[in-house]
C-alpha cells in the first residue's frame, strides 16, 4: 500500500452533516490495522535478512500506525457522542424538580431568589454566601458520567463519593494469628490483628466555561446538559494526569508518584516495578518476554481484571511486536466502544503516562479498581460572575476530587531501565 493511498482517519459528521456511522468507522480502523499488519510483516522479513529493514518500509509502517491511532480516536469520539443527550429540551423528558428550575433561572438570569427556598428547607443545596450553588443531582450525575468515560484512570479504579473533606480508609497490617489444633485440644487466645490507615483528602478542581447572552437567553438550550458538555473535557484533563503523576499537594496522589522498587525488594507502601534490562528500551530478543514477567508479576487475584496503562507512543511501540508463534500480541477493539486488547487484557491509553525513556516506567499492570481510589465530595457548585469578562458571563464550576493508591500489591510497572 502505497503512502498516498492510506485509509484516511474517519471525520466527526459525514458530508451531509450527520454522524458517521459508527460501523464505517469500525471498518476503517479494521482495514487500517490490516495494512499495518502487512507493512510490518514486511518489515520484520527484511530485518531478519542480511541487508536490514529499508527505511521507506519503516517510514511506511510508522504513517499507518499513525493512521490506526487517528482512527482509533475518533472511533471512541464517535462511540461518545452517541451516548451525549442532546442539549435541546424536545422530547419526552421527567418533569424538572423544584430544585432544577430553580438553578436554571438562577443560571438565565442570576436570580437566586427561588434557590434560597430550597436552602431554607434543606440546608444543602445553595450557599452563595459560600460562593456560589451546587447543581441539581441530575447535572452532578451527568458530569460524572461524562468524566468516566472521558478519565481514563477514572474509568478503570474504584470511586467513592462522600460528603466529608477526607475519606479514611483502615487496613490490616497484619491478620490474626490462626492454627490448627485436635478436637480436644486447649485453644489458647490468638494476636489480634493490626490496623492502619490511609487518608485520602479532596482537591478543588474548577473549570469556568463562559456564554453568551443569547444562549442563555435561548429557552430551547438545555443548561444543565451544556454545562457538563463545557466542563467534562477541562475536568477529564485535570483528573488524568493527577491520577497518574499527581505529588499530593492541592490534587490527588498518582500511582507513579509512590516510592518504586524492585518486584524483589517489594513491600506495602511502595510499587513493585519489573525492568527490561535495557536502558531506556525494551531487549532486541524476544521483547515480550519482559510483557509475560510483568503480568505473571500480578498475583492471580488481581489478573482476572487487569488492565495495561500506556500512552500512544508506547502503545505503537507494543503494536508492533509478536509471540514465537508470530501473532500480533496487540490486538484491536473486538467492537466499537471496546478497548484494544494486548496479550489477552484490556489497554488503556493514558496520554499522561512517560513516554519510553532510560529508567522510565511508561507502562503498567494492575487491577485499578482494587489498587488506586478516587474519591468524590458529593457536589458540584456553580457561581455565576456576569460581570469579569463582559459581554459573556462566566461560570465558575468546582468539585472536589482525591484519590491515591489503596492496595500496593494490585498495580505494577515496567522500567526500562537495568535495575
Amino acid at each position: 500500500m502505497n503512502a498516498t493511498h492510506l485509509p484516511r482517519a474517519p471525520e466527526v459528521k459525514a458530508a451531509s452533516g450527520e454522524l458517521l456511522d459508527l460501523k464505517d468507522a469500525f471498518g476503517e480502523f479494521m482495514t487500517t490495522f490490516e495494512a499495518f499488519k502487512d507493512s510490518n510483516d514486511e518489515r520484520l522479513a527484511q530485518l531478519e535478512g542480511r541487508l536490514g529493514a529499508d527505511v521507506m518500509t519503516s517510514e511506511k509502517v510508522d504513517r499507518i500506525s499513525r493512521a490506526l491511532d487517528e482512527h482509533k480516536r475518533a472511533l471512541d469520539g464517535l462511540s461518545l457522542k452517541r451516548v451525549r443527550p442532546a442539549l435541546s429540551r424536545e422530547g419526552g423528558r421527567a418533569a424538572p424538580s423544584e430544585h432544577k428550575e430553580a438553578f436554571d433561572l438562577y443560571m438565565r438570569a442570576g436570580d437566586d431568589r427561588q434557590l434560597r427556598a430550597p436552602d431554607s428547607k434543606a440546608m444543602s443545596y445553595g450557599s452563595g454566601q459560600d460562593g456560589g450553588y451546587l447543581v441539581p443531582d441530575e447535572t452532578e450525575a451527568e458530569i460524572g458520567r461524562r468524566l468516566s468515560a472521558l478519565s481514563p484512570i477514572r474509568s478503570i479504579a474504584a470511586v467513592r463519593q462522600v460528603s466529608a473533606a477526607v475519606l479514611k480508609k483502615p487496613f490490616t497490617v497484619s491478620g490474626p494469628a490462626v492454627g490448627w489444633v485436635a478436637e480436644t485440644a486447649a485453644r489458647p487466645q490468638t494476636a489480634t490483628p493490626t490496623l492502619a490507615e490511609l487518608q485520602f483528602p479532596t482537591m478543588e478542581l474548577y473549570a469556568m466555561p463562559a456564554a453568551t447572552a443569547s444562549l442563555l437567553e435561548d429557552s430551547v438550550v438545555d443548561l444543565d446538559q451544556w454545562i457538563a458538555s463545557e466542563v467534562e473535557a477541562a475536568f477529564a484533563e485535570q483528573e488524568g494526569a493527577a491520577f497518574v503523576n499527581g505529588n499530593g499537594v492541592n490534587r490527588p496522589k498518582g500511582f507513579l508518584d509512590y516510592n518504586k522498587v524492585a518486584e524483589a525488594s517489594w513491600a506495602w507502601g511502595d510499587i513493585g516495578y519489573v525492568v527490561t534490562g535495557v536502558s531506556g528500551a525494551l531487549p532486541a530478543s524476544s521483547p515480550s518476554d519482559v510483557l509475560i514477567d510483568t503480568v505473571y508479576t500480578l498475583k492471580a487475584g488481581y489478573r482476572q481484571n487487569a488492565n495495561w496503562v500506556m500512552n500512544r507512543k508506547t502503545q505503537a511501540a507494543i503494536r508492533k511486536l509478536k509471540d514465537g508463534d508470530g501473532n500480533y500480541l496487540w490486538q484491536p477493539p473486538a467492537a466499537p466502544g471496546q478497548r484494544a486488547m494486548l496479550m489477552g487484557f484490556p489497554l488503556v491509553e493514558a496520554e499522561d503516562m512517560p513516554d519510553a525513556a532510560a529508567n522510565a516506567t511508561p507502562i503498567a499492570f494492575g487491577d485499578f479498581s482494587r489498587g488506586y481510589l478516587v474519591v468524590d465530595r458529593a457536589g458540584v457548585r456553580v457561581l455565576r460572575d456576569p460581570y469579569s469578562a463582559k459581554p459573556y458571563v462566566l461560570f465558575y464550576t468546582t468539585k472536589r476530587v482525591g484519590g491515591g493508591v489503596q492496595d500496593f500489591s494490585a498495580i505494577k510497572l515496567l522500567k526500562y531501565g537495568t535495575a
